[in-house]
């Protein structure tokens, strides 16, 4: 692979396993760098038996020659990037001088995660996006109205704080009983034996809090655009970690059931301020069979109960990262891979978790669908159109062999190998990485 820019994207709804192949190829890099989203990402890594769960910081951090870079496009809520730095601390991972926050990144606080919350109570049933509740989408929402603050204010705290109490202001007029309203949720959390989301939401309060973040954080937050640019002139090798996936990007996604940044290769652009020429090789990452996390739509989707599924999930460990969520399981969807490589324009693709589909038989592909009687290859934007489509299977037998220690195609069992091969053909690029198991080095390298 050539190593100037590489770029690892999601090819489905999210959890597909991009942490692994990003925690191996930043082995050979310089910089990992995040362009888009926030805490509602979770990249789950293991590394001699101990779980790494990363959030915010790149997912390179765990190798000690590699810096890692938090860009423009990415939405930062320092609290949570205090805890996750210590908890990595905690394991031996020491980010001091090892990751650089975008000055152009806009800052999440509590006040967001709030409104998330509100903002998803008000749905009508049966209208529920199924947020993380992490307040990314009232982030996003303030960055476009033009209301947001920035990683860069915090360096110049007198100007910050009066950013932050006209913010304040603002959401007081919208909310006039906020913390009499969050108060009475705390208390109907806890009699319903819940945990309720530890915010703060007083001006006084949180001024305090970010005086000290100020102090901690400022020599952190760099010009990342002068950054990579001097970088791609060294000819430093640069991995692009994307977070959720695909079908979740704002624009190609199943809207309304997104997330609220682009996580498809044009917010690569965006999210970190580089040319596309920079960008050599371009990672799909694609789960042996589809996950989503929350509401929408979901074709091969089987039903929990349906035994199937429940093996996936349990097998497969599918509950989510970030919010531990069961996921829902399902077949592979070519219609929805060959949608994602369209979009991405993909060079390679890490197939992974097939070891997950041992003793499944048979695997069932979605070729295409068919809606009034048309077929079609490509996913609809239509939710109507997509609601009147019939999914068509192709039937592949399955495997009962252990794969877990196979280091090379030959190695397979004939049905894994026909299985990947099939989905090389289908969508015309090649697999290049194939995972068999859980830990980093469970791949095998075409």
């Amino acid at each position: 692979i050539k190593m100037a820019a590489v770029v690892v994207i999601g090819a489905q709804w999210g959890d597909e396993g991009k942490g692994k192949v990003v925690d191996l190829l930043s082995a050979e890099c310089d910089l990992c760098c995040r362009y888009n989203g926030g805490t509602n990402a979770g990249h789950t890594i293991w590394v001699d038996n101990v779980k790494y769960a990363l959030h915010l910081v790149p997912s390179g951090v765990l190798h000690t020659g590699t810096l890692g870079i938090i860009g423009n496009g990415v939405v930062v809520h320092l609290p949570s990037l205090m805890t996750e730095i210590a908890d990595l601390t905690a394991k031996g991972v020491n980010c001091n001088g090892r990751l650089l926050i975008s000055d152009r990144a806009q800052l999440l606080f509590d006040l967001h995660m709030y409104t998330d919350g509100v903002q998803e109570g008000e749905r009508a049933a049966g209208s529920k996006i199924g947020t993380t509740r992490k307040g990314i989408g009232p982030c996003y929402s303030d960055k476009a109205s033009r209301i947001g603050i920035r990683a860069g204010d915090l360096k110049h705290f007198d100007s910050f704080a009066a950013k932050l109490k006209t913010f304040f202001e603002l959401y007081k007029r919208r909310f006039p009983h906020l913390e009499e309203d969050y108060a009475n949720e705390v208390k109907r959390a806890q009699a319903a034996h819940e945990k309720p989301l530890d915010l703060v939401l007083n001006l006084d309060s949180e001024l305090k809090r970010y005086e000290e973040y100020s102090k901690i954080f400022s020599p952190y937050i760099v010009d990342t655009v002068a950054y990579l640019s001097q970088a791609f002139k060294d000819k430093k090798r640069i991995l692009i970690e994307g977070a959720n996936a695909t079908m979740l990007d704002l624009d190609f996604g199943t809207y309304p059931y997104v997330t609220s940044s682009n996580p498809t290769i044009g917010g690569v652009m965006t999210g970190l301020g580089i040319p596309p020429q920079r960008l050599v090789t371009v990672v799909g990452v694609v789960k042996g069979y589809t996950t989503r996390v929350g509401e929408g739509p979901f074709p091969t989707e089987l039903a929990i109960g349906n035994l199937i599924g429940d093996q996936l999930r349990s097998v497969g460990h599918e509950f989510g990262t970030t919010t531990g969520r069961p996921r829902r399981c399902g077949w592979l969807d070519l219609v929805v891979l060959r949608y994602s490589v369209a979009i991405n324009g993909f060079t390679e693709l890490n197939l992974t978790k097939l070891d997950v589909m041992t003793g499944i038989n048979p695997v069932r592909v979605a070729t295409h669908y068919l809606c009034d009687g048309k077929r079609l290859d490509f996913f609809p934007a239509d939710e109507e159109v997509l609601k009147r489509c019939q999914v068509v299977y192709e039937d592949f037998p399955g495997w009962a062999e252990d794969i877990s220690k196979c280091h090379t195609l030959e190695e397979l069992p004939k049905a894994c190998r026909d299985y990947i091969l099939m989905i090389e053909k289908e969508l015309g690029v090649h697999v290049k990485w194939i995972g068999t198991g859980t830990d980093r080095n469970a791949n095998i390298i075409r």
